[in-house]
């Protein structure tokens, strides 16, 4: 028997996300005019699903992007705990080539298993998943059955390798996009199955 349903959204589009810039946590970043009309079209193809309870992080983009579901009412809160990776001294600038190399040095290290590795003044993929799996007991000790969550990239790729209980090594394997949608499905035994991955056909119905 399926004892919740979580639609796992991640924000809309920034302009950091158009310029290719790191956010992270520590940029609490608005979303762009696109950023909202993608909202906008999630909200038309899932509002009339029966949510119970809307949550998202402690940064803007995300509660801006369920905020069509807020303004019908709906119950809500903001769960810091669910914030995206802090990528420290990183954040608000601008990849360069030497930065990308670093970037992508740092995501071969991560996939070989050095999880504990961070960049400088930022978060390593154990401390986030120890924080992600406070945010979701949180969530999950409530008694909403059919929930919306709003959060970031990086964050949802720890968080889904959490709960399906895949090794943090293999976490790219979760994509995403902006608005991009995944569906769980936990069961009585407390685990969970993926209905949806990373879906984007709510906007393949607005062309």
């Amino acid at each position: 028997m399926v004892t919740k349903k979580i639609y796992l959204i991640r924000h809309g589009q920034t302009d950091y996300n158009l310029k290719g810039v790191v956010q992270g946590s520590g940029i609490d970043a608005p979303l762009n005019q696109n950023g909202r009309n993608q909202a906008k079209t999630f909200f038309e193809a899932y509002k009339d699903i029966s949510f119970e309870k809307v949550f998202y992080t402690g940064l803007q983009r995300t509660r801006q992007s369920v905020e069509g579901f807020i303004e019908k009412g709906l119950p809500h809160e903001a769960v810091p705990d669910l914030n995206e990776i802090s990528w420290g001294r990183y954040e608000g600038l601008p990849m360069t080539p030497e930065q990308n190399g670093y970037y992508q040095n740092m995501l071969k290290r991560w996939s070989s298993g050095d999880l504990e590795y961070a960049i400088e003044g930022g978060e390593s993929p154990i401390i986030v998943a120890k924080r992600l799996s406070r945010g979701i007991k949180h969530v999950l000790n409530q008694p909403e059955k059919q929930i919306l969550v709003c959060m970031h990239g990086r964050a949802m790729r720890v968080l889904l390798s959490v709960l399906l209980g895949y090794d943090l090594r293999y976490m790219d394997v979760f994509k995403h996009r902006n608005l991009g949608l995944y569906l769980l499905h936990q069961h009585q035994s407390g685990s969970f199955r993926l209905e949806k991955y990373n879906c984007g056909e709510h906007f393949n119905l607005q062309k």
